[in-house]
């Protein structure tokens, strides 16, 4: 497996990203949250628009995981306080299982050490069952219960989970 992070930058690297996230949110969030609010976060959150804003004014770094020439996946990382969140963790359904999640993870280790950070946290919708399970045999441990309002109707009904790294 030869895995690499291309950090996302040109419009058409965005519109790569964006066009991952309609394939695999559609197939992985369709059965927990509904098409509905599927559709209406990847418009708000995860198509090219907002995937700009993202990294031109808010301090995403989006990259695109690859495997030789393929992309494979993607992930989004913002510094918040002394904790890098992990924003967007996602691999093509036909590419899970083969490392490329534990890549992501070693990646964002290695980026939160770089930027003198002390944690990774994120937010996981509390019936994602499989991601939770895989990121409390990682070491993540819930810290907190949210239920914001996105808006059209909808709430994202997660957990913050955090993982402390050792130095």
């Amino acid at each position: 497996m030869s895995v690499s992070f291309k950090l996302v930058e040109s419009a058409v690297e965005i519109e790569q990203t964006a066009e991952l996230a309609h394939k695999i949110w559609r197939e992985h969030y369709n059965p927990i949250v509904g098409s509905g609010q599927v559709e209406y976060m990847l418009e708000k959150f995860q198509s090219a628009e907002p995937i700009t804003k993202q990294i031109q004014e808010e301090n995403y770094l989006y990259y695109l995981l690859k495997e030789a020439d393929r992309n494979v996946g993607y992930c989004a990382f913002q510094a918040r306080g002394e904790s890098l969140f992990l924003s967007k963790i996602y691999v093509d359904s036909a590419e899970r299982g083969k490392g490329f999640g534990r890549a992501i993870m070693e990646f964002a280790k290695a980026k939160a050490g770089e930027l003198g950070l002390k944690t990774l946290s994120l937010t996981v919708n509390k019936d994602n069952l499989g991601s939770i399970a895989v990121y409390k045999k990682i070491g993540f441990e819930v810290t907190e219960e949210i239920c914001p309002d996105i808006g059209g109707g909808y709430v994202m009904d997660d957990y913050v989970m955090q993982l402390t790294l050792h130095s």
